[in-house]
């Protein structure tokens, strides 16, 4: 028995032995990557960048936070610190986050199925569902931002020629995506297209029977644990589902989570996996290499993709990489900047892959 008991210590002390070296090891790769991304930004090479946050298998590798000037949807704000505790406009992460809602409604039977008609929903605009090359457009192309429609978000958010800023500006945001002149058939080509989400957001809005930050309160945002968020509205009062929530760093994390995760929190399904399964699934293969899901960005490999990603303007972005169980999330204040994706990318590529595969 003596020995029993002494090969079962040995075995203990065995084991707190090798997690004190996995501790050691994590700490290691925490404080070098930290201290490297300290000395970039000190050397300027991480300009306009607010904030970093690195997870892999669920254990913080790295989190950082530096000054810069912010806005909160285009108004400057007075604040240039950035803490793990700040509010952070997402920009068009926040169609991500309206994309995982859309999945959580469909599951409810509260908003159309993929393949129903997008204008058969807006009955109030008749006039528009009389044009036979319209009435193709259906609910998995608004997802899939493939409308047929014309729109053209290639100019800066500040220019009023903007398409997404003219649907802000018009009189009927709705109306506005919907009666854009069609000029390719519903399904054959991508373009980007803040309108399709405004589209999507006001069907779940319908189905819901509440504006669009109530329902992912109750049935996203509470269930993980986020309690505080701002979901900035347009002139008409209406929440800017294309680009206007905003979150802290940890709490876009969790969204990070829950899809590395499967749709899971806490043993609770938030999520239909199925749901992530279409939305991860490549609908459109873009001119760059990356593919597009349902408002998700795609890698250009693999199946399902070596990482999923929501990108926003100024350098926004949420990446997920199921294959590697990691979560990186990156806010930055370089809006309107047309290499503004530089940053996220060189943050991931030479400063978080290589930390974690050491």
């Amino acid at each position: 028995m003596h020995n029993i008991r002494r090969h079962a210590l040995q075995v203990f002390c065995s084991l707190v032995a090798a997690l004190l070296i996995l501790m050691d090891a994590a700490m290691a790769k925490d404080k070098r990557m930290g201290e490297n991304l300290d000395k970039a930004f000190a050397a300027g090479e991480l300009s306009g960048l607010h904030s970093v946050l690195v997870i892999h298998k669920g254990t913080i590798v790295a989190e950082k936070h530096y000054p810069g000037e912010d806005q909160r949807w285009g108004v400057p704000l007075d604040d240039t610190e950035h803490d793990k505790d700040s509010l952070h406009d997402l920009r068009s992460v926040t169609k991500s986050v309206t994309g995982l809602l859309y999945g959580i409604a469909l599951s409810e039977g509260i908003v159309p199925g993929l393949d129903e008609s997008l204008i058969r929903q807006f009955p109030e605009y008749a006039d528009l569902a009389n044009d036979p090359q319209r009435s193709k457009i259906r609910v998995r192309h608004a997802l899939s931002m493939k409308m047929g429609t014309e729109w053209n978000e290639d100019l800066p958010y500040s220019d009023p020629r903007n398409s997404e800023i003219a649907m802000e500006r018009a009189a009927d945001r709705y109306r506005f995506a919907l009666d854009r002149p069609m000029v390719n058939e519903p399904g054959d080509w991508w373009t980007y297209n803040g309108g399709a989400t405004a589209l999507i957001g006001k069907l779940i809005a319908k189905g819901a029977g509440v504006p669009i930050d109530a329902y992912a309160r109750s049935k996203l945002f509470t269930p993980l644990g986020i309690r505080e968020f701002e979901w900035v509205a347009g002139a008409d009062g209406v929440p800017s589902v294309a680009s206007g929530l905003r979150l802290n760093i940890h709490d876009l994390a969790r969204i990070g989570r829950l899809i590395l995760d499967k749709g899971v929190w806490q043993g609770k399904q938030i999520v239909p996996l199925d749901w992530l399964d279409m939305s991860f699934t490549p609908h459109a293969k873009l001119r760059d290499g990356l593919r597009y899901g349902f408002f998700w960005w795609l890698g250009p490999e693999g199946t399902p993709p070596y990482w999923v990603a929501g990108f926003g303007n100024g350098g926004q972005r949420l990446m997920i990489s199921p294959a590697n169980k990691l979560i990186v999330v990156v806010f930055a204040g370089n809006y309107n900047q047309p290499d503004a994706w530089k940053l996220p990318v060189k943050i991931i590529t030479e400063f978080a892959l290589p930390a974690v595969s050491r």
